[in-house]
């Protein structure tokens, strides 16, 4: 068991590499990655032509039971809004935001990254 959580992990962290440097490829300031406070945490923060992007990271070897960004239900939704509330209180920014969720599908080295912008709303 602790070495598939351990692959799991490593898998995350590439993925989330991976990630990072597809959106500084693609203009976007990487404010933060994997930023905490109490029990709240956004993969990335990033900023780009005026947003601030709050991007949930996805990463999968393949999509044979579920597709990446199915893992993001509502709930999770809700954890990554509140959090990004905290992030946006804490440093005081008053900025328009986006969510995206980005999927990583594949082996380190051999990934397929897609990025789905405006991939929910919050609720009000």
């Amino acid at each position: 068991m602790e070495k598939n959580i351990s692959c799991h992990s490593t898998l995350g962290k590439a993925g989330e590499d991976a990630a990072a440097d597809y959106l500084a490829k693609h203009g976007y300031t990487i404010r933060h990655r994997n930023w905490r406070k109490n029990h709240l945490e956004l993969d990335i923060v990033a900023a780009k032509d005026g947003l601030l992007v709050i991007i949930e990271v996805k990463t999968r070897r393949n999509t044979e039971h579920q597709l990446p960004q199915e893992a993001v239900n509502w709930k999770k939704m809700k954890h990554i809004v509140v959090a990004a509330d905290a992030y946006i209180k804490h440093f005081n920014l008053d900025t328009p935001v986006r969510f995206d969720i980005i999927t990583v599908v594949g082996e380190e080295g051999n990934f397929r990254i897609e990025q789905i912008e405006d991939a929910f709303y919050p609720t009000l």
